[in-house]
């Protein structure tokens, strides 16, 4: 960020911002030194709470009646979280253009697919800290994904992901370990 007057008045801009956003979105909770460079919506009565120096690029989205909590410094890209449960994002994590989503939104059994979504369809997502999510990818229900770990862009990660490795592909695999 800059410094002087034009550092200031970069400060208040993003103050102006942040307190508009607060309005807008009761279910917005906003730590300090938060970056909204783009936009942000929330739909379907959302809950999230954005910590501390966190950077929002693009329009980032979040919907679904669930809790989504995003750890300080992390920086998101234009994503978007779908949550009817719970979606935790770890600190200094990296999310582009991708998506996360903690419900499938469907029963998987033909007899019951136009039923009603049982609890089966949803399971929190859990992102470790230190985590990069490459564009174009989708994360879904039930995952970890492990502390310093990288997601290749357009991969779909069905299962969890161990700490310090980089997955690609669909269905994701591991394709490099990082020593240490």
């Amino acid at each position: 960020m800059p410094s002087g007057p034009a550092g200031r008045l970069v400060r208040v801009v993003f103050g102006l911002k942040r307190t508009w956003y607060k309005l807008r979105y009761p279910g917005l909770t906003l730590g300090r030194d938060v970056q909204i460079r783009g936009r942000i919506r929330l739909r379907r009565g959302v809950r999230v709470t954005i910590g501390d120096g966190c950077r929002l690029n693009k329009r980032v989205r979040f919907a679904g009646p669930g809790v989504v909590t995003i750890g300080p410094g992390s920086l998101l890209n234009g994503s978007w979280i779908g949550c009817w449960t719970t979606v935790t994002v770890g600190a200094g994590s990296l999310l582009s253009d991708c998506e996360l989503v903690d419900n499938t939104f469907h029963n998987l059994d033909p007899a019951r697919r136009h039923d009603p979504p049982s609890p089966s369809t949803r399971a929190p997502i859990t992102v470790g800290d230190n985590v990069w999510i490459g564009a174009g990818a989708v994360v879904l229900k039930g995952v970890t994904i492990g502390r310093d770990s990288v997601v290749g862009a357009a991969a779909v990660v069905r299962e969890d992901v161990p700490e310090r490795v980089v997955v690609i592909g669909n269905p994701q695999q591991i394709v490099k370990r990082f020593d240490g």
